[in-house]
């Protein structure tokens, strides 16, 4: 039987950046996926001819000389990607109340912007913002230090970082700015790592707010348009990569990995496994607690994941420019009190009530101009919610119960109600309303308890305290959210360290730029910047649904 170098289970961003850099590094790859699709949530899908992406919906640092531009080249996957600019006068709209707060690109546009709506508190705002961009280039610098002079001067480097490093988010914004409106602006993208202020990571928010001061950019062709560039970037190095290989287990002889085998039965060999599942799926169900440490155990028994989510994919048959939605994103909150209105999200009321208290909402068809047809505008809706207040989630597989059904209908009219507040009578031109569950999550995605960001990203689970690229079992490698970062940035370099580990060098080793390489960058808003090729893809699009 054909024996692999490495067999990457999950075909995730971090699998898939870890099987580019292996293949390109003569290694023969194997990536099995148990859906019918690559990519993991990064994957795009169509509803009756309109296309979604469950997991990506903006991506920062695009721009050349970045580090998400820095890493797709490196890939040798950046000429297959474009990338569409978000309003950068708005690439996040936040709504508060019946207040609106725009965010725009660039970190001195967004300190001006909110010292004009806060003018109160303009010396807190520069002081803070300047804080968090130190915080997060302290942040990214600790793992590219090498050497033994660098890791020992690593307390005067990062000094900003260690100061504040041990505090929750809202403690330190507290300690520097007072208006409670203003506080909620600046958390809103806690969205992003799925935490409410009094729990969340200082630095982790620190780094998600520095990957998009540059402003958002969302790919042509959604998640799907990255992962097609990636597993094309697989192939051409003689990678492989299957669907529907449902991965049963990892062999293990002697303490080490040496293959897997599916749930048919069966077996394929490898030098080096690496498991883009999540750490408990790794090595409870695919590696079995007889093959692990005690404290390994103990690790995994209180490793907690993080937030799961309600998924509304709707299409609209209306012009939805004329009540202001453009290419930016949008974060809807019932008021500034963003702690309770999470808590309120937790609680057992999903289906009651009018409204969230809390989502975020994008229309994809205006982020990437070519996906338009002229007529009908797709939205991707999200909230989160707690895993053990949805309907059947007892474990069985068959779990489209009626009770399962009621309940994803009043929480489709409930997520309408937010819809409705910013497009009116927007429930009557609804073409599909299809909603994703946790559920879903876990039978297309097999994320533990339906998580969207991996482990919960709290202090004692990230940095140091993560799980690492390399395991305990020798020739068993993770990679993935749960790893070195979330997002599908931090996933895909997660990938890369996965295979620096294996390949035994430094990541950087595996990060050269190649100036060959290159993101194509246009305005969505601007269809003067579009080359003329996007204006025929568009054009066929409007012909063909005519």
């Amino acid at each position: 039987m054909k024996e692999f170098d490495s067999i990457i289970i999950g075909s995730g961003v971090g699998g898939l950046a870890t099987a580019i850099c292996l293949a390109k590094a003569g290694q023969k790859v194997l990536v099995l996926e148990q859906h019918y699709v690559p990519g993991g949530w990064s994957h795009s899908f169509t509803l009756n001819g309109q296309r979604f992406s469950p997991g990506v919906h903006y991506v920062g640092l695009v721009e050349e000389g970045q580090s998400t531009h820095g890493l797709y080249s490196a890939l040798g996957i950046a000429n297959d990607l474009v990338f569409f600019r978000m309003n950068k006068e708005a690439y996040e709209h936040c709504l508060i109340g019946n207040q609106t707060f725009d965010l725009p690109a660039g970190l001195e546009n967004l300190k001006d912007q909110l010292c004009h709506y806060f003018p109160k508190e303009e010396k807190n705002i520069r002081e803070y913002l300047s804080l968090v961009q130190k915080v997060n280039e302290e942040l990214q610098l600790i793992p590219k230090l090498k050497g033994l002079w660098q890791k020992l001067t690593v307390p005067f480097r990062t000094k900003h970082f260690g100061k504040f490093a041990l505090f929750p988010l809202k403690k330190v914004i507290g300690w520097h700015i007072k208006d409670a409106t203003l506080k909620s602006v600046l958390n809103i993208q806690c969205g992003d790592h799925g935490l409410p202020p009094k729990r969340a990571c200082f630095p982790v928010h620190c780094s998600v707010m520095g990957h998009y001061f540059n402003g958002g950019f969302y790919p042509m062709g959604g998640g799907g348009g990255i992962i097609k560039a990636m597993t094309n970037g697989v192939k051409k190095h003689g990678g492989e990569i299957r669907v529907k290989q449902n991965v049963a287990k990892i062999l293990i002889e002697n303490k080490k990995a040496v293959g897997v085998q599916l749930k048919d039965g069966q077996q394929i060999f490898a030098k080096n496994i690496i498991s883009n599942a999540d750490p408990s799926i790794t090595y409870l169900n695919l590696v079995g607690k007889e093959h692990l440490s005690n404290s390994l155990i103990k690790k995994l028994k209180n490793t907690k994941y993080s937030v799961t989510s309600l998924i509304l994919f709707l299409t609209l048959d209306m012009d939805v420019t004329l009540y202001g939605i453009d290419s930016g994103n949008i974060w809807m909150m019932k008021d500034e009190n963003d702690d309770a209105n999470f808590e309120d999200l937790m609680s057992n009321t999903i289906a009651e009530g009018d409204s969230f208290p809390a989502l975020f909402m994008s229309c994809t068809t205006l982020k990437d101009p070519p996906s338009f047809n002229g007529r009908y505008h797709n939205f991707e809706i999200v909230t989160y919610v707690n895993y053990d207040h949805i309907p059947n989630c007892d474990g069985s597989d068959d779990y489209h119960s009626e009770e399962y059904m009621i309940f994803k209908e009043k929480v489709i009219e409930k997520l309408m109600n937010n819809v409705e507040k910013v497009i009116p009578n927007a429930k009557k031109h609804i073409i599909q309303a299809e909603l994703g569950t946790p559920k879903t999550n876990e039978f297309y995605i097999n994320s533990s308890n339906g998580n969207v960001y991996g482990t919960e990203k709290t202090l004692n689970q990230v940095g140091p305290f993560a799980f690492k690229n390399k395991s305990e079992i020798e020739n068993l490698f993770l990679c993935g959210a749960s790893t070195l970062s979330h997002g599908v940035t931090g996933a895909s370099f997660s990938g890369v360290s996965a295979a620096a580990a294996i390949l035994d060098c430094h990541i950087d080793d595996l990060l050269v730029a190649n100036p060959d390489q290159k993101i194509r960058i246009y305005d969505a808003e601007d269809p003067a910047t579009w080359p003329e090729w996007v204006h025929v893809k568009r054009s066929d699009k409007m012909r063909k649904f005519v």
